[in-house]
Order: structure tokens, then sequence, then C-alpha cells
């Protein structure tokens, strides 16, 4: 008995339907997977330089809060985050600026005027007036901000993790 090489109707029917559904699942498939993930790739810029307000506004050697919300977006996921930090003008173009987060849990810390210190109300940190640790658990100073004065506007370089 001879095998015949011959394709049936039905065959190439199959075959055609096969290539089709194919080319369409991938035209559809590709783009929609791109849109699905691609939130996930994107990265936001974490660097940049935030005005702090004029320099005038701040009163030489105290220590003022100054507080500002930065958004995130992580994928589909956008969240809104609040800082701290603590200006202390040197001289009209010149200021420090620490954060308000305790470098030993990251708890807030605040000015107390009258004992001329940073205190973490969490587990009794102190930090002396150049952020300096004078008592309880933190490892290390509060952190320091890089700083720029631009036609009398205060700005500080703010990194995010």
């Amino acid at each position: 008995m001879s095998e015949s090489h011959e394709l049936e109707r039905r065959d190439f029917v199959k075959v055609v339907m096969l290539s089709l559904g194919t080319v369409m699942g991938v035209a559809i498939g590709l783009p929609a997977i791109a849109y699905l993930i691609s939130p996930a790739a994107k990265t936001q810029a974490s660097d940049v330089w935030i005005p702090v307000g004029k320099m005038e506004a701040y009163e030489t050697g105290v220590p003022t809060l100054f507080s500002f919300t930065r958004s995130k977006t992580n994928g589909w996921e956008k969240t809104v985050n609040s800082y701290g930090v603590y200006v202390v003008k040197q001289n009209e173009n010149e200021a420090v600026v620490y954060s308000n987060m305790c470098t030993h849990l990251s708890c807030r810390v605040t000015w107390q005027e009258e004992a001329e210190e940073y205190v973490c109300p969490c587990h009794d940190g102190r930090f002396d007036t150049q952020g300096q640790v004078v008592a309880g658990p933190p490892p290390r100073p509060l952190d320091q901000y890089p700083t720029k004065v631009e036609d009398g506007t205060l700005y500080i370089h703010f990194t995010e993790a």
C-alpha cells in the first residue's frame, strides 16, 4: 500500500487556523504583557534638590523644622511620604540642615530649646546643636544634607532610598 503525502482539506484548515491564531495571539499578547510589566520596570528619580525656603525666613543659629512630602511610584502603587529637616542658618549664604530622623530606629527627633538638644522620645536619644550624639542608643550623629543657596533660596540635596 502506498502512502499519500497529500494534505487533506481538513488538515490544511487546521494549519492555517493555528498559524493565524498564533500570529494574532502574539500581536495582542506582547503589547498587553509589556503594558502590565512596564510600571514595575520604571525607575523614579530619587536624587533631587528640594527648595526649603528663602534664607531670610530663617533665624540665625535657631534650628527650624521644615516639612515636605515626596510621592513615589512603585509599579502600580503610589505612596506619599512626609519628611522633616531642621534648618540651622549660619549666615546669609550658609545653612546646615539635619534630618529629623533618629539614627537609632528612625523615630522623629524634636528640638528642645531650653535644653538646646534634639531629643528622640522613643529611646531617649539626645543630640547636640551640631547633631552629635550626647546620650542614648543612637549609633551615629544626625544625618546632614548637602545644601546650596541660589537667588536667596536654600536647597537641600535629597536622596531617596
